[in-house]
């Protein structure tokens, strides 16, 4: 009887998320693609009356999406790292040096980062302010 909990655990800790990750991303897709079809239909009915078409939703432009940058992973793993050196200390297992692991990823991450990420960002935001000049009719 007691044979089952850590079963029973392990199961429910790897079932309950995906399943949970699943319904997300299927009503996250019945709900943008629903919003597509009422875009396309409000189209159609300004281009048969002869009106200005309507510009995409905000929501679907591919542009509004978080931009990708490597301080919040940077900023992860560095804290992950310092709080696996001072959990391992604090309880006498080790000296802590494996979260030094950790912690180098995150430094190597902040390092790139604001040598080169900045930089980057900013071509990026550049970009994409220029866009909407562009995609006026």
């Amino acid at each position: 009887m007691y044979d089952l909990i850590p079963i029973v655990a392990i199961l429910s800790g790897v079932c309950v998320p995906s399943i949970v990750l699943t319904v997300y991303l299927v009503l996250n897709y019945q709900r943008r693609r629903r919003m597509m079809e009422l875009h396309h239909a409000e189209r159609m009915a300004a281009i048969e009356r002869g009106m200005e078409l309507p510009p995409l939703p905000t929501e679907m432009h591919s542009g509004s999406r978080r931009r990708s940058t490597s301080l919040l992973p940077g900023l992860v793993w560095f804290f992950v790292g310092i709080g696996v050196m001072i959990a391992m200390r604090t309880t006498g297992e080790s000296e802590g040096m494996i979260g030094l692991v950790p912690a180098g990823v995150g430094l190597a991450y902040l390092i790139y980062y604001f040598a080169e990420g900045r930089k980057i960002e900013a071509r990026l935001l550049e970009q994409e302010l220029a866009k909407p000049e562009e995609m006026k009719i």
